[in-house]
């Protein structure tokens, strides 16, 4: 009887959590995965992305947008950030792969002020829309995460190896 093999996707370590953190904390965009309200097939959308004075992924996003209804009925949905490199195979550059839990920031939330700042210290454009009525702040918890440095190197990430992301990109919690 052929032995069962050993899972190839080890727990992370501090230098993979910090890779990770780095690698979020740099990301501007996204992509996010969600599920349709009306039929539960699953999307996929590009997003600009940031952090909250916290160290949390938030987005920014209308509400014409099809991901809103889904993360509104549905707030359980996963992002992808890194991109490949300008050469070589694009499965060897890192990724990071978070499973994340969507929070609607009410306008009239009291650290929404703060909020608006950072995002617009990072996305200066969004002072075109930031305060148009249909757009919201949408925080997206990490649950856990998948980090893939490329062929041979993934880690499994807990919610707690991916808190307190350093919004100034150095990786480290603050």
């Amino acid at each position: 009887m052929a032995q069962p093999r050993p899972d190839p996707v080890a727990d992370a370590d501090a230098a993979t959590c910090t890779q990770a953190r780095a690698m979020l904390a740099a990301a501007r965009h996204a992509a996010l995965a969600w599920l349709d309200a009306e039929t539960g097939t699953p999307g996929i959308s590009r997003i600009a992305l940031g952090l909250d004075p916290a160290g949390v992924p938030v987005t920014l996003i209308s509400a014409l947008a099809p991901h809103v209804a889904g993360l509104r009925a549905q707030p359980m949905a996963a992002v992808m950030v890194g991109e490949p490199g300008a050469r070589g195979d694009p499965l060897t550059h890192p990724r990071l792969m978070l499973r994340v839990r969507a929070e609607f920031v009410a306008p009239a939330d009291p650290g929404r002020p703060a909020l608006r700042d950072r995002w617009l210290a990072d996305h200066p454009k969004a002072k075109l829309y930031v305060d148009f009525a249909d757009f919201a702040f949408v925080r997206l918890h990490p649950v856990s995460g998948l980090w893939n440095g490329g062929f041979a190197r993934a880690a499994q990430l807990t919610a707690a190896d991916l808190a307190g992301v350093d919004p100034a990109g150095q990786g480290a919690p603050p």
